[in-house]
């Protein structure tokens, strides 16, 4: 037990041998038409920071490579991943579940923009529906062979974040960030997040770390010096990539083209994923 235990065993992490009741299970089952090897969550302590742009080229990254890839966009409120990969149709099901729209190249998607009407309609709903509709990506969902599922959460340690880590095994997150001081702040929180959830971190990746100018070939740094070093050292994590602002990526993007972008900042990441199949 430990010595700041205030006996509140429903609303602690920790298996000590005194835990006076157990915790409360919330995971929840895939579909049982599913095969999904390995899940990892792209995370960031708050929004802008390219957390979507991060989940799609490393589900790019290891399609490359030859896994089957998949990306749950838990980012209810503000899905951009159907537009990053250029999708224009809808999701399709049937007596036994929902179908992911497959992209150009072969990767799952599931997306609320990909069931509402109207890819500009707002989605208006409380907490407790858009958590709820997460785990129905997840348990209704069939996700066929699956080798690596990526999950593009929403900024922040609110209702999804906690649905998701609660509700899905997840192997691993990889936590988004940017070079600006205040955000050190708030990675520290999702962080702790996930240290609280007992969800092993697989590093840090920072995104808009430098912009290098065609004309002379140096790297500028538009936001400031980089605090990652700090970070993953206060954590003992490790730094994965660093990005670059890149006007290429973001044509990308905005074409939805991602999955022709150009940049190796990724593959020792892709390294990582392998070795923890």
């Amino acid at each position: 037990m430990s010595e700041s235990c205030n006996q509140n065993c429903g609303s602690c992490q920790e298996n000590c041998t005194d835990r006076k009741e157990q915790k409360t299970d919330f995971s929840e089952k895939p579909h049982e038409m599913s095969s999904i090897k390995k899940v990892i969550g792209i995370v960031s302590g708050k929004g802008g920071v390219g957390k979507s742009l991060v989940t799609s080229m490393l589900a790019v990254t290891m399609n490359r490579l030859n896994y089957h890839t998949a990306i749950l966009d838990a980012d209810i409120t503000g899905p951009s991943i159907p537009k990053t990969f250029g999708i224009k149709e809808k999701a399709t099901g049937n007596e036994l579940g929902l179908f992911p729209v497959k992209t150009k190249t072969g990767i799952d998607i599931m997306s609320v923009n990909l069931l509402l009407e109207d890819d500009t309609d707002p989605v208006v709903w409380r907490g407790p529906i858009i958590a709820g509709t997460v785990k129905q990506f997840w348990t209704d969902v069939i996700w066929s062979d699956v080798d690596y599922m990526f999950i593009d959460m929403p900024p922040g340690t609110g209702d999804v974040p906690l649905t998701v880590f609660q509700s899905i095994k997840i192997d691993g997150i990889v936590v988004v960030t940017s070079p600006q001081e205040l955000v050190s702040m708030i990675v520290s929180k999702a962080v702790k997040m996930a240290e609280m959830m007992n969800i092993p971190i697989i590093g840090l990746v920072e995104n808009m770390s430098y912009f290098t100018c065609p004309d002379n070939g140096k790297d500028y740094k538009i936001f400031g010096e980089s605090h990652i070093e700090e970070i993953a050292e206060k954590h003992k994590l490790k730094v994965l990539a660093k990005l670059p602002i890149d006007p290429k990526i973001s044509a990308a993007c905005d074409k939805g083209m991602i999955e022709l972008f150009e940049g190796t900042w990724l593959d020792t990441t892709a390294k990582i994923l392998e070795q923890m199949g």
